[in-house]
């Protein structure tokens, strides 16, 4: 069964595609949700990760594309309020 994270990505994560590369590994493992960039310039997923994709999927998403620098991420639950679809993964503006 699959659980739905939170995840807040830091660092230089914004204006270098790091949108675009989470979508690609998303759609690489076959995880369902969004990615978009907040005010603070973090990046915000919420993703529907299946346990065996887990620890990859957040690897992934630590190295970043070229030209980031990612300082730390949060991973938790989905907060209340926020939804996750059941397939597909889509880029928010």
């Amino acid at each position: 069964m699959s659980e739905v994270l939170h995840i807040v990505v830091r660092g230089h994560v914004q204006g270098v595609g790091y949108r675009y590369y989470a979508e690609s590994v998303a759609t690489q493992y076959g995880i369902a949700g969004w990615v978009r960039n907040l005010p603070s310039g973090e990046v915000e997923l919420l993703a529907r990760v299946a346990p065996g994709d887990r620890s990859a999927f957040l690897a992934a998403l630590q190295q970043g594309p070229p030209h980031c620098r990612v300082e730390g991420m949060r991973v938790g639950p989905a907060p209340r309020g926020l939804d996750c679809p059941e397939h597909g993964f889509s880029v928010r503006f």
